[in-house]
């Protein structure tokens, strides 16, 4: 969020971002795979240390930090908080989308991570987002 940007209507709206790190539990991690180089795994171990359930979305569907992996979000057989996306800004939109038809609480875009129009149209059906930003950086801004 830029300077200019007014609080509570940017991509990374403080109430977004603590309604996403304070109240909700689950969070189904969009390309997780069982690759410990990657910043999803990263992160996502970073959640469970939170206190935060994690669900693998990928194709392959595997099992990683202990938690069942789904193909898609729609395969998940109980309600996701918040749908985390680790996937290029061209492909991102689209989970965001599934994000509000399985009728998620937020959508996280990490770091580097950004498509606007998916931003509108997630925020317009009443669903929180934020963009390019990381909970590992955001829990660190809390102190």
């Amino acid at each position: 969020m830029s300077e200019t940007d007014t609080p509570g209507t940017g991509w990374q709206d403080p109430e977004a971002v603590r309604l996403m790190l304070d109240d909700c539990e689950t969070w189904a991690v969009v390309g997780l795979s069982e690759d410990t180089s990657r910043t999803a795994h990263q992160i996502a171990a970073l959640l469970q240390e939170r206190g935060k359930r994690i669900v693998p979305i990928h194709p392959a569907a595997p099992t990683v930090l202990g938690e069942q992996g789904y193909a898609t979000l729609a395969e998940v057989p109980f309600p996701v908080d918040v749908v985390d996306v680790f996937r290029r800004s061209e492909a991102a939109g689209e989970f965001a989308d599934q994000a509000v038809e399985i009728g998620a609480r937020g959508v996280w875009f990490q770091l580097g991570v950004v498509d606007e129009a998916a931003f509108a149209r997630t925020t317009a059906a009443g669903v929180p987002m934020v963009m390019d930003t990381c909970p590992a950086i955001e829990w660190r801004r809390r102190g």
